[in-house]
Order: structure tokens, then C-alpha cells, then sequence
């Protein structure tokens, strides 16, 4: 198992961020099509792809959802966050090899239920590709810490 950070509910800020850049490679999409079992053509098949209006595959949106929670889970908050819920509106198609920039911003904290609520944003080359809002549980600091 992997230790990452964590940032507790305490230490949290509103305004604060954590990027993490993703590439939407094959292998990616194919082991997500896999695990998901969404095979979708658009996805897999480059001649099908070709023939729609993306022009190409494209990665599952639920592939950025993962990666957003593979942010989350990666140091904003991090180790312990529970995922409560995720809101994600897409706007462009993200394309085979694309890199994809997951940007987490802090807007609202609650420290009686530890609710965080986090903007969520996915930009390949500086465009917003999709965006929402996540919420979770942070995790507490330890007493002994």
C-alpha cells in the first residue's frame, strides 16, 4: 500500500489546491474499460471513433471522475477522505494521448461534520474539459499529533 499525504480537517484552507496530470493513454483507457466494463466503440474501436463527430477515441468522462478521486485521495485531503459526492459537467471530449492537468480547489469547510466541499476541473492544454464540485468527509487530526 501506498502512504500519501494527507491534510487534515484542521489544516485545510478554502482557496487551497493540488494539480496532478494524468495521460489518457491506451493502456489507460483499455484497463478502465475493463475494470468499468464499458466497452463502448467510441472508446475502443479507432475506425468507429473515426466515423463519429469526435473524430478519434476518446476517453470514458468517467475516467476524469477517477482521477479526480485518485487526486483526492492522492493529497487534497488524502489518505482516509471518504467520497461522498461528485457533480461533473463535461464540455470538450478528451482524446487518445491527451494530458489531462486535475486541478482541486478548496471552497467550503465545515468543521463540525468535516464536510469539504472541492471544485474539481479537468484542462488538457489549458482548456476546461470538465468541471464540478466534489464533496467529502476529511479526515480529523489525530489527538496524539
Amino acid at each position: 500500500m501506498t502512504d500519501f499525504p494527507t491534510v487534515y480537517l484542521e489544516d485545510l484552507t478554502v482557496g487551497q489546491t493540488l494539480e496532478r496530470t494524468f495521460i489518457a493513454s491506451d493502456a489507460a483507457i483499455r484497463a478502465f474499460a475493463e475494470v468499468s466494463q464499458d466497452h463502448n466503440p467510441v472508446h475502443m474501436d479507432e475506425t468507429y471513433a473515426a466515423a463519429t463527430a469526435f473524430k478519434g477515441r476518446i476517453a470514458h468522462g468517467a475516467l476524469l471522475g477517477a482521477w479526480i478521486s485518485a487526486t483526492i485521495a492522492g493529497g487534497l485531503p488524502g489518505t482516509g477522505t471518504i467520497y461522498v459526492s461528485q457533480a461533473l459537467n463535461f464540455k470538450r471530449a478528451v482524446k487518445l494521448d491527451d494530458e489531462v492537468t486535475i486541478i482541486l480547489t478548496v471552497k467550503e469547510i465545515d468543521l463540525k461534520t468535516a464536510h469539504v466541499t472541492i471544485g474539481t476541473t479537468a484542462k488538457v492544454r489549458n482548456k476546461t474539459y470538465a468541471d464540478g464540485t466534489a464533496e467529502v468527509i476529511a479526515p480529523r487530526k489525530p489527538v496524539d499529533a
